[in-house]
C-alpha cells in the first residue's frame, strides 16, 4: 500500500507489503539464559498486551540459549498453551548469536526484541514498530536517555550507560542515543542483509548492528521509554563493558580501513529521495562542500607548514612543488573517504594519480604566482610569499573541487545501466547503488494491505514441539548456503532460511 502524495512532492516511501494470510507481521523474540523464574510471566504478560493492543497477527518466540535449569521445560508448556508462542532451544550462549539465529529463521516482516525482565513498558512497543510497518524506518530502538523517557535506576546503572554512550559518540560518531536499551525491531528485509556483516554473539551484538546499520544510512526511528531497573539482573557489568569496549574496538578499526563491505546496504530499503531523477538539483553538493571545505582548510595549513620547513633548505618554487606534493597525496586521500564517501582499497591508485593531475594544475597556478611576484619584487619578504600563496591556493581550491567532482569522484548512480530503470521501494542486495527496476506486479495488487488478526486463533503447526537445533544448524536443510544467496531469496520464498554460523560462533566461552 502507498500512500499518494500531493502534486509536486516526493512520493513517498513503500508500505510494507502484506504477508501470506496467517503469517504473523510481528515477531517478538525473548532471549533467555536461565530464567525459569520470570519467562512464564513475562510471555503472559507480553501476550495478553498484544491480544488486546497489537492490531496484526504475531508471535512470541522464546530463544533460550543453552539455559541448564527448567527453562526449556517452561518453553515448552508454554509454547503447548499459547498458540501464539514458538519455543526455540541453541545449544551455545550468547543473546546476540540467539537473536541472530531466531530472526534469520522467522518469516514476519517485522522483527523485534525484548529482555525478559519487562524492565520497558509495553506501551512503546506498538510506536516501536509501527515506523517499520509503514515504511518509514529501517530499525526502531528504545532509548531510555530520551529527554521525554521517565527512568528508574541506580546511580551506578546510569553512570555505566550514559558513559559507554558517551565512548560510542566519541569513537564511532554514533548517533542514536541508547545502545543498550533491550527494546529494539527491526525489518526483515533489512536484517537479511544486515545480519550477516555482524560478528559479534554476545552482548555487544545489537550496538555493532545499530552501528553498522547508521554508518550505512538506514533510518533508525528512536522512541522515548519508560523503564523501571530490575534489581535481580544477572548482568556481570563488568565482563560486559570489557567485551563492548574490545567490539567498540574491533567495529572501529574495521570501518576506519574500510575493511567492512556497507555499499549493499548504502541506499534505504525504501523510496529514497536521493534516487529520484531531480532536475536541478545537484546530489550531496552541500554536504561535499563543507566536507571539501573542511579538508581544504586543513591541507592548506600542512602545506605551510612543509613549504616553511622546506623554505628552510631549499629556495622557493623547490619547497613549493615538494609541500604541494607531498599535501596533495593527503588531501585526496581525505577527500576520498570524509567528502566523497568512497571507502576501501578499490580504485584508490587511480584516484591518486587523477589527483596527481589536479595537482600539477594547482602547481602550475602558485608557481607562476611566485614568479610573477619574484619577476616584480627581486627579494620579497616570506610573509609576502606566503599571502601570494594563500591567494593562488584559494583560486586552486575551487579548481580542485570541480575537478575532484566531475572527474576524480563523480557520482556513478546515474550510470548508463539505471538511467532508464523505474526507481521503486525494493532493494536487492546485488543493486546497492542503483535503483532497480519495478518488480512485476502479483495478482491482486504488489502491496496489499498488511492481515488484520483474526477473531478466532488457528494454531500453528507443530504447537507442542519445540524446536531444537545448535547455533547456526538450519533446521530446512540449508547448512552451506552462503548468505548472500539465501538473501536473494526474501523476495520469492515467504520463509527465510537460516545463515550457517561462521567459525567465531563456535565459542565455547563467549558469555550470554
Amino acid at each position: 500500500m502507498r500512500t499518494d502524495s500531493s502534486p509536486g512532492n516526493l512520493p513517498a516511501r513503500e508500505h510494507l507489503p502484506a504477508a501470506a494470510a496467517g503469517t504473523p507481521v510481528l515477531d517478538v523474540v525473548i532471549p533467555v539464559y536461565n530464567e525459569e523464574k520470570d519467562l512464564r510471566p513475562c510471555v503472559v504478560r507480553l501476550h495478553e498486551h498484544l491480544e488486546r493492543t497489537f492490531p496484526y497477527p504475531f508471535r512470541i518466540t522464546i530463544a533460550d540459549n543453552a539455559s541448564t535449569d527448567t527453562t526449556p521445560q517452561v518453553s515448552q508448556r508454554l509454547e503447548a498453551e499459547i498458540a501464539e508462542v514458538k519455543a526455540f532451544r541453541l545449544e551455545q550462549k550468547g543473546r546476540g548469536r540467539a537473536l541472530r539465529t531466531v530472526w534469520s529463521a522467522s518469516e514476519a516482516p517485522i522483527l523485534a526484541y525484548m529482555d525478559v525482565d519487562l524492565s520497558t513498558d509495553l506501551n512503546a512497543l506498538l510506536p516501536l514498530v509501527a515506523p517499520l510497518i509503514s515504511g518509514h524506518s529501517d530499525l526502531a530502538i528504545g532509548s531510555r536517555l530520551a529527554r521525554s523517557s521517565r527512568v528508574v535506576r541506580g546511580p551506578k546503572r546510569e553512570f555505566i550507560s550514559r558513559a559507554y554512550n558517551l565512548i560510542l559518540r566519541g569513537s564511532l560518531q554514533a548517533r542514536f542515543s541508547d545502545a543498550q536499551c533491550g527494546f529494539k525491531a527491526i525489518r526483515r528485509d533489512v536484517a537479511q542483509v544486515l545480519l550477516p556483516l555482524v560478528e559479534d554473539t554476545g552482548w555487544f551484538f545489537d550496538t555493532e548492528m545499530l552501528v553498522l546499520a547508521e554508518r550505512a544510512g538506514l533510518r533508525i526511528h528512536e522512541v522515548p521509554v519508560d523503564w523501571v531497573d530490575d534489581p535481580d539482573s544477572t548482568v556481570h557489568i563488568v565482563k560486559t563493558a570489557t567485551e563492548d569496549l574490545k567490539g567498540v574496538w574491533r567495529v572501529g578499526k574495521a570501518l576506519a580501513t574500510g575493511s567492512l563491505s556497507l555499499e549493499r546496504l548504502a541506499r534505504p530499503f525504501g523510496d529514497d529521495p536521493r534516487d529520484r531523477d531531480i532536475q536541478d538539483v545537484p546530489k550531496g553538493l552541500a554536504r561535499q562542500l563543507v566536507g571539501f571545505c573542511v579538508v581544504g582548510a586543513l591541507s592548506t595549513l600542512f602545506y605551510l607548514l612543509l613549504y616553511s620547513a622546506f623554505r628552510n633548505f631549499s629556495g622557493s618554487q623547490i619547497a613549493n612543488a615538494l609541500a604541494l606534493l607531498v599535501s596533495a597525496v593527503a588531501n585526496t586521500a581525505a577527500n576520498r573517504r570524509l567528502t566523497f564517501g568512497v571507502r576501501g582499497s578499490g580504485g584508490a591508485v587511480r584516484h591518486q594519480a587523477q589527483g596527481l593531475v589536479v595537482f600539477g594544475i594547482g602547481l602550475a597556478l602558485t608557481s607562476g604566482s611566485l614568479a610573477a611576484l619574484n619577476t616584480a619584487t627581486a627579494s620579497p619578504a616570506h610573509s609576502t610569499e606566503l599571502a601570494v600563496l594563500i591567494a593562488a591556493n584559494l583560486a586552486a581550491t575551487v579548481l580542485r573541487f570541480l575537478l575532484f567532482r566531475a572527474w576524480v569522484f563523480p557520482d556513478r548512480r546515474d550510470a548508463d545501466a539505471c538511467a532508464h530503470s523505474t526507481v521503486v521501494a525494493s532493494h536487492t542486495p546485488s543493486s546497492p547503488t542503483c535503483a532497480t527496476a519495478r518488480a512485476p506486479q502479483q495478482p491482486g495488487g504488489p502491496y496489499a494491505p498488511l492481515p488484520q488478526r483474526p477473531v478466532a486463533q488457528q494454531p500453528y503447526p507443530s504447537t507442542h514441539d519445540t524446536t531444537r537445533f545448535r547455533a547456526g544448524e538450519a533446521a530446512d536443510g540449508t547448512v552451506g548456503v552462503p548468505p548472500l544467496e539465501r538473501s536473494r531469496e526474501w523476495g520469492r520464498d515467504a520463509t527465510m532460511r537460516l545463515q550457517p554460523v561462521r567459525p567465531y560462533d563456535t565459542d565455547p566461552g563467549d558469555s550470554r
